[in-house]
Parts: structure tokens; sequence; C-alpha cells
């Protein structure tokens, strides 16, 4: 295991935690026992890269934002950021909604899984939870999104991880370093230097546990499918995502290809430790400091541009949960409310879902909330939107899982255009977790 490459010991901790995770379905107390013993390891990782994603994005920010030495610089690579982030998010809608509208996975669905889905999730605690935050969300002023970015206290937004907080404060405190003389500056910018750079070292060090992690992560994914019935039914629906979010990666790589002129399979390999990640934690804040990393050391991106497109993208750019949103919210309409599948209405959820992304947070199962609003948007029956949920509900795990490398993918896409476009796109210098450990023997 030593010799092997990370992402290789990653892939093979997620076989063997499918594996393992079908096997304990099998045997009688095997459920408890991933869930007891197994599971606790996941969210051990996960919290381990939840605790550094903070101090990551303030500390690589705020430096990056005081090395450009000029604010102008700022206001350019910000529009070409939410430019491009936009654009994606557009092309991601458009790609689900010509495969759910050529494929139609809806039609003919029959009566006898609509109701047994009915009387399985309709009145679960997930699905109403999911109705709950979603009318919360909606019955929210129109500027509300707007207000959230600016924070009262950003140590509470420091605890509860309010990414666009976060972003706002270090820009802000970045900006006020370029006003600054520097001599007065230096003092700041040298420690929010030193933590990026201990910080980044964290990060290999929690990579070292990764195999372990996402085994068992995967193992608990799989102990929570107890009706192989319903998926099979879904399938057609299911398949309709994955092959929207297949699409999507090759349109990213198409894009790193034309513009910055790297290999499709290097770009794929180098991003991998993350796509994986993010593929067993289903959460693209959880997988920022991993997709930094990456980034930065091994696709050669300059830290002032990694460090403002990443956190930027992980809580705005949506393009996998984008092409869910329009696929899913047709699916349900050809099933219950096929008269609604005006050219209008699909108009709308292509504005809705792009809106909707932008305000999706970056942690497991989001997009269900947002396809919530989606649907009421376009007015479809209150009556019949926790049918419409509870239809989807059964795969929504496992389509989280790959919208989130999705996600990710695209994050890093974008981070090397626009690298490229500001010639910060150097060659990559990839460090190791014991790169000085024989000095400090």
């Amino acid at each position: 295991m030593k010799k092997l490459a990370l992402h290789w010991k990653i892939l093979i901790g997620m076989v063997l935690g499918i594996i393992f995770g079908f096997i304990m379905n099998t045997v009688d107390g095997g459920k408890d026992f991933v869930t007891d013993w197994i599971k606790p390891f996941g969210t051990i990782f996960i919290n381990l890269l939840k605790l550094i994603a903070v101090p990551l994005i303030l500390a690589s920010l705020i430096k990056g934002i005081s090395d450009l030495k000029d604010i102008s610089k700022i206001k350019t690579m910000g529009f070409r950021t939410i430019s491009i982030y936009i654009f994606t998010t557009l092309v991601a809608v458009i790609i689900g909604l010509g495969i759910v509208n050529t494929v139609k996975p809806g039609n003919g669905m029959p009566v006898d899984t609509i109701e047994k889905i009915k009387a399985k999730y309709e009145t679960s605690s997930d699905v109403s939870d999911k109705l709950a935050k979603a009318s919360v969300q909606k019955d929210s002023g129109p500027l509300q999104a707007l207000v959230d970015i600016f924070p009262s206290n950003i140590f509470k937004a420091f605890t509860e991880a309010s990414m666009l907080q976060i972003i706002f404060f270090a820009l802000f405190v970045g900006i006020s370093l370029l006003l600054i003389p520097e001599e007065k500056a230096k003092p700041l910018t040298s420690f929010f230097d030193s933590l990026n750079e201990v910080v980044m070292k964290m990060v290999d060090l929690i990579m070292l546990f990764a195999p372990y992690a996402v085994f068992a992560l995967l193992a608990n994914v799989i102990i929570a499918f107890d009706d192989t019935e319903i998926l099979v039914k879904l399938l057609a629906y299911a398949l309709c995502v994955v092959g929207g979010l297949a699409i999507m990666i090759g349109f990213y790589v198409l894009l790193v290809y034309v513009y910055t002129k790297k290999s499709p399979a290097w770009f794929l390999k180098q991003i991998s430790p993350a796509q994986l990640l993010a593929f067993s934690t289903s959460s693209s804040a959880a997988t920022l400091p991993v997709t930094m990393e990456r980034v930065e050391e091994h696709l050669g991106v300059d830290k002032e541009v990694s460090g403002f497109v990443l956190p930027v993208g992980a809580t705005v750019n949506m393009d996998g949960t984008s092409l869910y949103q329009g696929i899913a919210a047709v699916f349900i309409m050809q099933v219950l409310w096929p008269e609604g599948l005006t050219l209008t209405n699909q108009l709308v959820i292509i504005g809705t879902s792009v809106l909707a992304s932008i305000g999706s947070a970056a942690v497991p199962s989001a997009g269900i909330v947002m396809l919530v609003i989606v649907l009421e948007t376009i007015g479809f029956p209150a009556e019949l939107l926790p049918i419409g949920i509870a239809l989807i509900f059964a795969v929504d795990r496992p389509l989280d899982m790959c919208r989130t490398t999705v996600n990710v993918t695209g994050d890093a896409t974008v981070a090397m255009i626009v690298a490229k476009s500001l010639d910060k796109l150097h060659d990559p210098k990839p460090k190791n977790w014991d790169d000085n450990y024989e000095a400090v023997k």
C-alpha cells in the first residue's frame, strides 16, 4: 500500500467498503455493527476535514488577495470566476433537461410502484424535514441571500461554517491589507502565509487516513439500502442523472484541454483524490481542503487564485446539483403532473435551478431542498409535492454522491481556467507529508 498512489489507495478502500457493506447486509446484526463500530471512523475523518476548512479559507484568501498588490485584479478575478460558474451551471441544467425529455424515464411508471414508494417515504421524517427546510427558505425575503453574506458576528460565522460570510470577511481583510502601508501589513500577511502552510500540511496528514475513512463511509452508505426493488424501478431515472453527470465531466475536461492545453487524463488523475472523497462524503465543503491541496500542488494553480475560486465554488457552484434538479423536476412531473410539462415551465426550471444552485448548501442532500423550491416556483400541486419528493428519495444519496463529485470537478476546472487567464498557472510542485520529517527528527 505504501508505494501505491493516493487515488488507488482510496479506490481500494471504496471497493472494500462496498463489498463489506453488502456482506454486513446479509449478516444478523451486521447493520448495527457497521453503525456502531465502522461508521464513527468515517465521521471522524469528515470532522477533521471540516475542522481545517475555515482556517484554510481564511488564510488562503487573505494571503492571496494581499499578494495581488492591485485591487483591480480582484475585480477581474471575481468577475471571471462568477461568469464562468454561471455559464457552466447553465450548461448543466440544459444537459439535464435535454436528457430527461429525450429518455422520458417517468413515462409509464406502474401505479403499484408509485403507491409503494408513497407508502414507504411520503410520511418519513427525512422527507418532512426537507419540505420544512424548503418552506423556511422560500418564505425568506427576495434579498435574504444577499443579507446572509454579511456577518454580524464573524466568530458565529466561524462556528457555523457560513462559507459566504467567511469569504466576505477574508476579502474585506485582504483588501484592507492592500490599502495600508506594506510595512504595517507585513506581520499579518506573514502570519496568514504561515497558517496556510500549516493547514496544508494538516491536509497531507489527514489524507493518510483517507483510504480507511472511505471504507467506513461507503460501508455505511450500503447498509442504508434496504429495498432493492424500489431501486430497480427507479433505475431509468438514476441512469439519466448519472449519464448527464458523466457528460458534464466530459465538458469539463474539454474546457481544460482547449483552454489550458492540459491532457484530460492528467487533469483527472491529479484531481481524482478530491473526486473520490467528494463521492464518499457527499459534501463539497468537507472536501474543500483536499480540493485546494490538489489544485494548488498538483494542478499548479497559484494560491491567490485557488484561495478565491475554490471557496466561492464550494458555495455557489453546484453544477451537478443543477443538472440533477432539472432531471428530477421533469421526472416527477412526467409521473405525477404531465400536463405541467410546458415549454414555459421548463424555461422557468432552467432559471430557477441556476439561482437555486447558488443558494444550495455544500452539505449532503441539500439539493433536494432546492428541488422543492424549483417545483413550487412552477406551480407544482402542493398536495402532490410530498409524493414527488418521496418518489426520488430512495436513490437520492447515491446520486448526491455522484453530483458532489461533479461539483468538485467543476470547481477545479474553473480554478485552472481563471488561473490561466491571469497567467497564474505554473508547473505543479507536489508536497508530501514527510518532506521535512528527517530534518526535525
